[in-house]
């Protein structure tokens, strides 16, 4: 597995790259298709960040730890990371349950129930700007709205971030 270590407003020192290669290149043995992870290391103030995204077969993993020490911050993501390789290993062994139910070859096994989508919803998109499209969020008292943006002409989601702030999605071109 391929590990990418950047700093923004920090130096990353020898010592800090070999112990969140060491960490993180433990996720190699669970994920055998793990290709590459992406860890940056941002500092604010007196709090240090640490995002981890591990590329795992088409397929995005993604954690984030925040403390005041840097190591105890690499800490934090490696054990919200095991929480979501467990979950993703979970996913794909219901998968494998549900393909061998297709095709029994013995007696079927009981499995667990699959979350589904169980509601659908159409609206007319509208051309507005990302700080209208927030106000009318905010009318609808939703955590995410989706919009025209009259700016570039794109379909963009607007959305409520955990620290109170909004955020604004927009597809790569």
């Amino acid at each position: 597995m391929k590990i990418t270590i950047r700093g923004k407003n920090i130096d990353v020192t020898e010592a800090l790259k070999q112990y969140i290669e060491k960490r993180v290149s433990k996720f190699e043995r669970f994920l055998n298709d793990a290709s590459e992870a992406i860890v940056t290391i941002s500092t604010e103030k007196f709090t240090h960040k640490i995002d981890v995204l591990l590329k795992v077969n088409g397929h995005l993993i993604q954690a984030e730890g925040k403390t005041e020490d840097l190591y105890s911050a690499v800490d934090q993501v490696v054990e919200k990371l095991e929480k979501q390789v467990l979950k993703y290993k979970e996913k794909i062994q219901n998968k494998n349950k549900k393909e061998a139910v297709k095709y029994p070859a013995t007696a079927p096994q009981e499995i667990e129930q699959v979350k589904r989508i169980v509601k659908y919803k159409k609206f007319d998109l509208r051309p507005m700007s990302p700080e209208e499209a927030v106000d009318q969020m905010e009318l609808l008292d939703k955590d995410f709205f989706i919009f025209l943006n009259s700016f570039t002409g794109d379909v963009n989601v607007v959305y409520r971030r955990k620290d109170g702030n909004f955020g604004l999605i927009e597809p790569a071109r």
